[in-house]
């Protein structure tokens, strides 16, 4: 074949490639789309959006970057803790370097604790009481103790888009791998991994997180995910293997075979592609499903109190409650254990 005749010849698009363009007709989807990234792109940059540590400081020579400490407080640099600045940046910064200076982010308001009396030369400390009504430095207003609303939903959006999309693609990983190695060996493994999904199912994913807050000191948030993604893949793993086991009689998948592709080339890049339809839709319930037990356990006050920012506050009405009821001593770990 000459270069004329290369030329001319026409490349079909491949299954992702239709896949893009009939998802880009759908206005409804690109606008889902756009909307996830506009909420991607605040939980990436929350510590820039709102927070009481410079995004960027100059101290004692040195820059530094100490919002890096609301994504792992031991990426904010020791020297702080070294000298005392108990997270009280804009007093101390000057006070210990009069030649310091810092950027500071969009919105000065910590989504784990309430603004201190005089953070700011004359700030007083929640100065809106239990009114909480929204103003300039408050843009959603305040809670009963302080603790910013704007704030708060900032950084829960990091939260809970990590919690949704990591527990699901924990689960999505080991459901669609055992589902196709079910589905498509059949015989004996399909009756172990079968009778496997089914044990599974019957675990109940918030009262083991209960459980495991009783046998744990702290139990962090990446504890939450491994849980949620090791109990929440059966969904997934059976419907790829209903779909493994139709799609592996078809002629595409025998013509694979007498080509003498490998049964992993098989499953992975012929079948798969195609069995992934209706796997999607427990995809997408279950980034909302993990949303929702995380919520959960920040309404009971059981979430991880210095990584969540409604875990820091601990103060919901559910939690009160049953702070009361259990005689003003309420801890996830004594309840879990009880």
């Amino acid at each position: 074949m000459n270069q004329k005749d290369r030329d001319s010849v026409v490349v079909s698009a491949g299954f992702w490639q239709q896949s893009w363009h009939r998802f880009r007709r759908r206005k409804l989807s690109m606008f889902a789309l756009y909307f996830i990234g506009v909420l991607s792109v605040i939980a990436v940059f929350s510590p820039m959006i709102a927070g009481t540590k410079p995004i960027v400081c100059r101290y004692k020579g040195s820059i530094y970057f100490p919002c890096m400490g609301y994504y792992n407080r031991t990426w904010e640099n020791p020297i702080f803790q070294k000298d005392r600045f108990r997270r009280i940046y804009p007093r101390n910064l000057k006070r210990k370097d009069p030649d310091s200076w810092a950027i500071w982010p969009l919105v000065y308001q910590d989504p784990h604790r309430p603004v201190r009396r005089n953070e700011w030369e004359g700030m007083k400390g929640n100065p809106y009481g239990a009114k909480g009504q929204p103003t300039s430095k408050n843009w959603f207003g305040t809670y009963k103790t302080g603790f910013d609303v704007f704030a708060s939903m900032v950084h829960g959006t990091r939260i809970a888009l990590l919690v949704g999309f990591v527990s699901t693609g924990i689960a999505a990983t080991i459901g669609i791998t055992l589902g196709a190695i079910a589905g498509y060996m059949g015989g004996i493994v399909d009756l172990v991994i079968s009778r496997v999904i089914e044990v599974v199912m019957c675990v109940p994913a918030l009262v083991l997180i209960l459980s495991l807050q009783a046998v744990i000191e702290e139990v962090s948030i990446w504890n939450i995910m491994m849980l949620l993604g090791l109990t929440g893949w059966t969904s997934m793993a059976r419907l790829t293997r209903g779909e493994f086991l139709k799609l592996r009689e078809t002629e595409f998948v025998a013509a694979a075979r007498c080509l003498g592709a490998s049964r992993t080339r098989i499953m992975f890049r012929h079948v798969l592609p195609n069995a992934l339809a209706p796997v999607m839709v427990p995809i997408a319930f279950g980034i909302a499903a993990g949303i929702q037990v995380e919520a959960a356990l920040s309404l009971l006050g059981l979430a991880p109190r210095h990584q969540t920012p409604a875990g820091a506050r601990s103060s919901t009405p559910a939690a009160k409650h049953c702070s009361r009821v259990t005689g003003g001593n309420w801890s996830s770990r004594e309840w879990a254990s009880s």
